[in-house]
């Protein structure tokens, strides 16, 4: 590394002229990234819903449907035209209708109430309609101009093509707030007007890199891309900023600025290694979910922290020696005065803080695990057209959720009887099959190719069963599992689909996860803390404050009767416990250094003293760019996401500011016993020290 750094510092004007040539690449690259919408495509491919979706696009055209469109003010003639309308238009598969479930030339009078009013009611249509995959924003928008304000749109496929519009300009418009908000927190934090710019370009090139090689990945998923690269700059800045602080240190000693420079990067190796590494295996604990959009943001952070650490070691140390003449000229006094005496009167309290977090720690333990989830993308943004389209559906039909149940072909009359069971079971309020349809008297080949097509492929019948649930919640899951079960009881084989069907796969796959994906990433960064400060009591202990402030912040929503996103909750467990666990290594390793010349007291002060502004920058920085997150984002899930990680990362800055500090002095014997080479003042020179 030594070499590496000398030969950077070196040639540091080619070193930035290659970064900087790398960045360009990286962020044409950047702009051909595919980015999915669609959730489902992350599920297990074992996954009966994923099974199914497969098979329907083997033997089907047209898919689930995606899309409910309302139209008012139309007679029974003129929604029956709009429907053949509806189907004509790009991107649309199918268009499910009451015609498919009665023979419009039949008196209405005869029709089933309760059939007739799922579709058609006071003047208004209901239609089913499958969007193509890929196609959403082509065929909502070909939709809403074709209905006009009559109509109104709701359904996943409408919250995919609300989602696709908005993500690129929101994830900018964070951005745009955070990075000022960045620069004026390091103004008041660091000693040069220059030294902020310099961090947010190192990180910034990062950045770049990171989104430039997801262009070899084909894909990645819209969480990944919305919070990936804010999240990166956020937990990795750090590695810059230490990196220019020793910088700062060793300009005192040295006149050389080579020298000093490659004195600050010798030493700032380790340290900043191992707070990439905590953060590095908090981030790959997410590949090991079986929901894959685990694995897409893991992978992605991963390379954020690669990127980023390469940056801050190679292309920082060049920038700075190219500019160091200028960083002189605009260095100024500290703005912020250090907190160091606050230290005092923190641990002055420290007994009761830490017994009162303690009581505080207990009943969030237990709070957090009956926390209620969300698994999909939650309401739509409230005051868009979305969320006042679904409020008219809804209030003139009430809640319509569409799924698909695939059985195998050739026997009419056991269709007809599983329809009829079917129709019983509690919120399912219409069904369209051939055999509820057509009937088992008459053949196949009698009737319209197209219709047939709908509901019959080479070797299975679909059956379109609408109901009034929601797409998740305790009545929408448990009629999932009643339709499996009760077509379980006549095929063998068969697969069910649909948006409900959907949340439910993932809610399994999802909660297998949790023990894994926590397991691993608390062993990971234990053993990377055993290595660190070669101490068999001290990960204990660090990762105990971090997890204390996890319970903490994942209670929180449980006492406020509020459920939260699954998918949040599962980065947030894993993501906290990353990123905020360096604030405890820096306090510690500032400790332990200090505990070699000072009684175990002082040494928890002066480390805290000595510590806390570093501390307070980087929690400022990451709870602030998770709070950009939660307020520029009309997605649910990632403005959840953010909310969680701001919550978060406060709790933790809390706990390693009140409760570690006490903990470090109540086990003292203990770390000293535990921990190999401590080299800690002796209690004889304890005596000594005043």
């Amino acid at each position: 590394m030594n070499a590496i750094s000398r030969l950077v510092i070196r040639h540091r004007h080619g070193t930035v002229a290659l970064f900087l040539v790398v960045a360009v690449i990286g962020a044409l690259l950047a702009t051909q990234v595919s980015v999915n919408y669609n959730m489902i495509d992350y599920l297990p491919e074992d996954a009966e819903s994923t099974v199914a979706l497969d098979v329907m696009a083997e033997e089907f055209q047209g898919a689930v449907p995606s899309v409910y469109v309302m139209v008012d003010d139309v007679s029974l003639q003129e929604a029956d035209m709009l429907k053949d309308e509806l189907a004509a238009l790009e991107g649309v598969q199918m268009v499910t209708w009451l015609d498919d479930t009665v023979d419009l030339k039949t008196p209405i009078e005869t029709v089933d109430a309760e059939t007739m009013e799922a579709y058609y009611k006071d003047g208004s249509a209901l239609y089913m309609v499958a969007v193509e995959d890929g196609k959403e924003i082509i065929a909502t928008d070909a939709i809403y101009e074709l209905v006009g304000e009559k109509g109104a749109l709701t359904g996943d496929s409408v919250s995919t093509a609300t989602m696709q519009k908005v993500a690129f300009e929101e994830c900018m418009k964070a951005i745009c707030i955070l990075v000022p908000v960045v620069i004026v927190l390091l103004l008041l934090t660091t000693t040069s007007w220059l030294e902020p710019v310099l961090f947010l370009f190192a990180i910034g090139i990062a950045v770049l890199l990171n989104m430039g090689t997801n262009a070899f990945l084909g894909e990645i998923s819209f969480i990944t891309q919305a919070i990936s690269p804010i999240l990166q700059m956020a937990v990795s800045l750090d590695y810059a900023i230490f990196l220019l602080n020793a910088f700062e240190e060793h300009r005192q000693t040295e006149t050389d600025p080579k020298r000093a420079m490659e004195l600050a990067v010798k030493q700032a190796v380790p340290a900043v290694a191992a707070s990439a590494l905590t953060t590095l295996f908090g981030f790959l604990s997410l590949t090991f979910m079986r929901f894959e959009i685990g694995g897409d943001l893991g992978l992605n952070l991963i390379k954020g922290i690669i990127f980023s650490y390469i940056s801050v070691m190679f292309f920082l140390p060049a920038l700075t020696l190219c500019f160091h003449g200028l960083l002189d000229k605009t260095k100024h006094k500290q703005i912020l005065p250090n907190p160091g005496r606050v230290a005092q009167y923190l641990l002055r309290f420290g007994v009761p803080l830490l017994i009162m977090l303690c009581l505080t720690v207990a009943p969030s333990f237990l709070a957090q695990s009956r926390t209620g989830f969300i698994y999909g993308t939650g309401d739509p943004a409230e005051g868009s057209r979305l969320a006042y389209d679904t409020q008219r559906v809804d209030e003139k039909f009430g809640t319509a959720n569409a799924m698909v149940v695939l059985v195998p072909r050739g026997d009419v009359a056991r269709e007809k009887l599983l329809c009829d069971d079917l129709a019983q079971l509690d919120h399912v309020t219409s069904i369209v099959s051939y055999a509820v349809t057509v009937g088992p008297t008459i053949p196949s080949d009698f009737l319209d190719p197209d219709l047939i097509t709908q509901l019959y492929s080479e070797h299975y019948a679909r059956i379109i069963l609408t109901t009034n649930t929601g797409f998740e919640g305790e009545d929408a899951f448990s009629l999932v599992r009643q339709i499996r079960e009760t077509v379980d009881e006549y095929y063998d084989e068969s697969y069910t689909c649909g948006q409900s069907a959907n949340l439910y796969d993932m809610m399994e796959a999802v909660q297998g996860d949790t023990a894994l994906v926590n397991g691993v990433a608390i062993i990971a960064i234990a053993l990377t803390l055993l290595f660190t400060f070669r101490s068999a009591l001290l990960p204990l202990l660090l990762i105990l404050v971090i997890e204390s402030a996890i319970w903490v912040n994942l209670a929180v929503p449980y006492f406020q009767d509020m459920s939260i996103s699954y998918i949040g909750y599962l980065v947030v467990n894993t993501v906290q416990l990353g990123a905020t666990i360096d604030y405890a290594i820096l306090l510690t390793e500032t400790y332990l250094q200090k505990r070699k010349r000072l009684p175990r007291k002082a040494a928890v002060r002066e480390a805290l003293g000595e510590s806390m502004m570093s501390i307070l920058t980087s929690a400022a920085i990451l709870s602030i760019a998770a709070f950009t997150l939660a307020f520029t984002s009309t997605n649910y899930l990632v403005a959840d996401l953010g909310m969680l990680l701001c919550r978060g990362t406060v709790l933790s800055l809390v706990m390693v500011l009140f409760m570690l500090p006490k903990l470090l002095e109540l086990f003292d014997g203990g770390i000293q016993r535990l921990t190999l080479r401590s080299g800690f003042v002796s209690e004889k020179e304890k005596e000594g020290i005043k």
